[in-house]
């Protein structure tokens, strides 16, 4: 079983994070810490500059609370916020905090998927740990 387990979160409604959360308390070990991380990503210099800065402040605010109230489901999980591109922030926290199993809720894959790739298949690709995707 596992010691440290990472659950990156999207708000997306296809994503089956009820689904990623059973499987981590199925996989996790007695006392193993659950993370639920949100990755926000940056918004443009050139669209921020034509939003109110309480809104964007808001926005992250909501995320926060919303992150927070997943991790109701999740009995003692922690949860953590990141700003930045979200597949190569997941793999930094996931190297930076000793993760040892990812378990990451994937949308359905679709026709740009194969030309830009998806978080989940990046990744898959560029963690050192075990990594359970959901679809």
């Amino acid at each position: 079983m596992y010691t440290n387990i990472l659950i990156p979160v999207s708000f997306d409604a296809s994503r089956d994070n009820a689904s990623a959360f059973r499987v981590a308390r199925t996989l996790a070990s007695d006392g193993a810490t659950i993370t639920l991380l949100h990755v926000m990503e940056p918004v443009p210099g050139y669209v921020a500059s034509q939003i109110p800065a309480d809104i964007l402040a808001g926005s992250q605010g909501e995320a926060e609370q919303r992150l927070k109230d997943l991790a109701e489901a999740v009995p003692g999980a922690k949860t953590e916020m990141m700003s930045g591109h979200a597949g190569r922030s997941i793999a930094s926290f996931a190297s930076s905090k000793g993760v040892d199993c990812l378990i990451l809720a994937s949308h359905k894959h679709g026709l740009g998927d194969y030309f830009i790739g998806s978080t989940a298949d990046w990744v898959v690709r560029h963690v050192n740990c075990c990594v359970h995707v959901i679809r």
